[in-house]
């Protein structure tokens, strides 16, 4: 899917001074919004943005000042994955 934004002459140039890319820029911000309101996961957010690995997508999370958290099961898992650890 391609979706196009329309953006004022005026804000435009001081968006461009200000970010590189702004279609990357906005993907982010979109894939961020998503992740934080439970829209994605942090798989689908590495997927969208074409990120090689889940720590990247974490950290384009944290700079978007979202929190990537963990759910219950996934704590669970880590636990029981360290219970397997020898001593």
């Amino acid at each position: 899917m391609k979706v196009t934004l329309d953006i004022p002459d005026e804000v435009c140039g001081e968006l461009s001074s200000k970010f590189a890319d702004l279609s990357r820029t906005a993907m982010e911000g979109l894939a961020a919004s998503a992740y934080a309101q439970d829209a994605l996961s942090l798989e689908q957010v590495r997927r969208l943005l074409d990120l090689p690995s889940a720590w990247e997508a974490q950290n384009i999370l944290k700079r978007c000042g979202v929190w990537p958290g963990q759910s219950a099961d996934e704590v669970l898992s880590d636990m029981d994955a360290l219970a397997g650890l020898p001593n």
